[in-house]
């Protein structure tokens, strides 16, 4: 069985074809120009939908079916993308579209994060799992929500938008217009703010820190001083993990899930995140003493997990 997934981006569309485990056999990807009409884009689409199953030496009639990530809300039931911020897709129903334009195969939409999450569970850090939640922790905070391994998506598809349950009433603004969001202290951009605050606390006091050496100051900044024993960057990442930690420890409180995966850009500190952060969530955990309690791990798939989670979607 082979199934296409295709992750579309702002910046490209990545698509790939896919066996029945999760595995990529084959893929591409082109610019998406986003700019374009929209007419250009989905035609961009099928036109490397057709390229892969050249590649491989099949037709479309092999292909079982077709799955695309998008980077909004959908409605996974009637096939329409509710919004797309930076794609000029909102409103469109896109499973109809390219069903046409693929010879009638048929074609299932899903959100990004929840598409990656998928992956995690059936090819990735959550293999085998039943139940899993996963943040992905970049510009902002996403997520996604698997339980008996199926996306949940509620009653109007755009569940799972775990970067806006607030975790301190009346704190940081937040993008979405509220305060105090889980997203305000958890995302890159939060870190990157901490660790420019404690900047110019340094600055303010005279006190050395390795941090002032960055060119720019990035998500990485603070981590890459605090292994060498920087103090300031040390206050950061304490600060911030906290707030991580805290965040993270409620949702597995509600869910309960055999696996909790963290993935974005952050989640590049892999194992050495991990240390830092399972003693504060097992402090904050409700289930602490049970004997079977959730897994804490950063995500595997990487770039290839919307393609893998939208074909399995």
């Amino acid at each position: 069985m082979r199934k296409i997934g295709i992750d579309l981006g702002g910046t490209n569309i990545a698509a790939g074809i896919v066996d029945e485990n999760g595995v990529i056999l084959c893929k591409d990807s082109v610019p998406t120009g986003a700019s374009r009409p929209k007419e250009e884009i989905i035609n961009d689409i099928a036109a490397l939908c057709r390229t892969l199953t050249a590649k491989m030496g099949l037709t479309l009639s092999e292909i079982d079916s077709v799955g695309i990530a998008v980077p909004g809300g959908v409605d996974e039931k009637s096939g329409e993308i509710l919004f797309t911020p930076n794609i000029p897709f909102s409103g469109l129903n896109i499973c109809k579209i390219l069903s046409d334009k693929l010879d009638g195969r048929r074609v299932r939409v899903a959100n990004d994060a929840n598409a990656a999450t998928l992956a995690e569970v059936f090819a990735g850090a959550a293999k085998g799992a039943d139940n899993a939640v996963m943040i992905t922790l970049g510009t902002g905070v996403g997520g996604g929500i698997v339980i008996d391994k199926k996306i949940y998506s509620g009653s109007n598809g755009l569940a799972a938008e775990i970067g806006h349950f607030v975790l301190q009433m009346g704190g940081e603004k937040c993008g979405c217009g509220r305060r105090g969001c889980f997203e305000a202290y958890a995302s890159g951009t939060a870190l990157i703010r901490m660790t420019k605050e404690e900047l110019n606390t340094c600055f303010m006091s005279g006190e050395a820190t390795l941090m002032a050496e960055a060119k720019e100051v990035s998500a990485r900044t603070a981590f890459n001083a605090f292994r060498e024993g920087d103090k300031a960057a040390a206050r950061v990442i304490e600060r911030y993990t906290d707030a991580l930690a805290s965040g993270i420890a409620s949702l597995i409180n509600i869910f309960q899930p055999d696996v909790f995966i963290i993935g974005g850009g952050i989640s590049n500190e892999k194992q050495f995140l991990i240390d830092l952060l399972q003693p504060k969530v097992d402090a904050e955990d409700f289930a602490r003493g049970a004997k079977k309690r959730t897994r804490l791990c950063t995500a595997t798939c990487g770039n290839d997990a919307g393609i893998i989670g939208a074909a399995l979607s």
